[in-house]
């Protein structure tokens, strides 16, 4: 079978691209991502150019033809973290998904193929999904969708629930088509961080570094060094199910949503590899050198699970054979 030709939107670094890819079955034309910092990040793994224009700005007929849209769309404006604004988002964020509207009405890919925060289906008490559904059937495609979770469906310590939306033109390959089933989780935290190497010293919590008595309030609460804690504002968390808790776009911003471990030489947060190996990134996975850190922790947070969204398009993938 020749590779199907995929166009990906809001690309990110091409976390999803990378599942897609994995199963030798697809393969990215295009793919457009208004920033330039992820942008550059998907083109040190991708043999491709990223159009950075805002998709507003991107005509349908600019972009070449193609058999699977690929897009995890903005969720900022649906999220739990944000204000759950949906389409009343007043940056835009929660209308983009009518960018890809249009551009899926112009040149009607067989497969369309979205991801975003689980809330989307609860939004609004269902008013956002619903709107989203109708909209692709009036387009001709038949739907199916699931939630999620990365440690359950994708051999990831990684606590990370996600919708996943799935259309099909032909309503055989609808028919042919399931989401993956769970398994086993045997991936440990020590297959994704590095406990025993000692890092940099700007990645380690110690006396007086930060305001307060944070430092102190670690010590005490950290006496486990297979553990990912979270420091939340006032108190210590620790995650009792031996995985990552959800990362987030602000993970390297200090504050309360940063993951930390009681490593061999100290307690520190994780690297910013660290956080792509959390997503299912390869170990080979290239990070520009010269970009501040804050923005590859940003990109870690806001990208996807690749190895949920390899087992959603192998299953594609044998939907379309069959």
């Amino acid at each position: 079978m020749k590779k199907l030709k995929c166009a990906s939107f809001f690309a990110g670094v091409g976390g999803i691209d990378k599942g897609f890819e994995k199963t030798g079955a697809f393969e990215t034309i295009y793919a457009n991502e208004f920033d330039p910092y992820p942008a550059e990040t998907m083109e040190l793994n991708f043999p491709i150019k990223v159009d950075i224009r805002d998709i507003n700005d991107v005509k349908a007929d600019e972009i070449p033809d193609f058999d699977v849209m690929l897009a995890g769309f903005p969720c900022q404006a649906f999220s739990i973290a944000g204000l759950r604004k949906g389409f009343d988002d007043e940056k835009g964020r929660g209308v983009l998904f009518f960018e890809l509207l249009r551009i899926i009405k112009v040149k009607k890919p067989s497969i369309v193929f979205l991801e975003n925060v689980k809330n989307l289906v609860s939004h609004d008490g269902g008013n956002t999904f619903r709107v989203i559904l109708s909209e692709l059937e009036k387009e001709g495609y038949h739907v199916k969708y699931a939630v999620l979770n990365a440690m359950e469906y994708g051999n990831v310590p990684q606590n990370r629930e996600r919708i996943y939306i799935v259309g099909f033109k032909d309503v055989e390959q609808y028919k042919n088509f399931e989401f993956p089933h769970p398994v086993e989780l045997t991936a440990k935290l020590d297959d994704i961080i590095d406990f025993d190497t000692k890092m940099d010293d700007k990645y380690y919590y110690t006396e007086g570094k930060y305001k307060g008595d944070i430092y102190e309030k670690l010590v005490e609460a950290m006496d486990d060094d297979r553990s990912v804690y979270q420091w939340r504002r006032r108190y210590v968390r620790k995650n009792k199910s031996g995985v990552v808790p959800t990362l987030t776009a602000n993970q390297g911003e200090g504050g309360h949503n940063v993951c930390l471990i009681k490593a061999k030489d100290g307690i520190r947060k994780m690297t910013p590899h660290e956080c792509f190996n959390t997503q299912g990134f390869d170990k080979d996975f290239k990070l520009p050198p010269k970009q501040a850190e804050s923005r590859l922790y940003k990109q870690a947070g806001n990208s996807v699970c690749v190895s949920v969204i390899n087992r959603i398009a192998e299953n594609i993938a044998e939907a379309i054979k069959e």
